[in-house]
């Protein structure tokens, strides 16, 4: 069985989580200019730091530049991101986990949007900003990651 080229019909869903499940990962793929492509390569090297590149490539297939609102592309198992969601490397790693993580949730057949959804994915946000501040041996990244963390902390009062 291969991975569908589009996650949509209930068939679909269940071929791709069936493949997930038994640890398919995606050759993950990046389509812009070659400044944003440079700066996602940037972002997926905190992802692998981390330790959660397998992560992100079991959910994501492709991260691409678009002009305009940067988005989880469900069916298409892609990230569509503008230029300026991908300018802070430490930031644009931790969307590119939490939207990996709304992936997983549509594959699993939970309710993947909406208040209680969007908590779940902070969380694992948070989570991968800790591991990152934890595990990266840049000062600057520890510096970013703090900052980010008070941000979402003080965001997460709003929830």
């Amino acid at each position: 069985m291969s991975f569908p080229d589009r996650v949509y019909t209930s068939k679909e869903v269940k071929n791709a989580k069936t493949l997930v499940d038994q640890g398919y990962k995606h050759d993950l793929s990046i389509e812009g200019s070659p400044d944003f492509t440079l700066k996602v390569r940037s972002a997926l090297e905190l992802v692998k730091t981390a330790g959660y590149y397998d992560f992100l490539q079991s959910y994501i297939r492709k991260i691409m530049e678009i002009d305009g609102i940067t988005q989880l592309r469900e069916t298409e198992v892609a990230i569509w991101a503008s230029k300026f969601a991908v300018e802070n490397p430490v930031d644009a790693a931790s969307l590119f986990i939490q939207k990996a993580y709304h992936m997983k949730e549509y594959l699993d057949g939970e309710l993947y949007y909406g208040g209680n959804a969007e908590k779940r994915s902070v969380t694992k946000r948070i989570e991968f900003l800790n591991a990152l501040k934890d595990k990266t041996s840049d000062k600057s990244v520890k510096e970013e990651c703090e900052r980010l963390l008070e941000m979402w902390k003080d965001s997460s009062l709003a929830f």
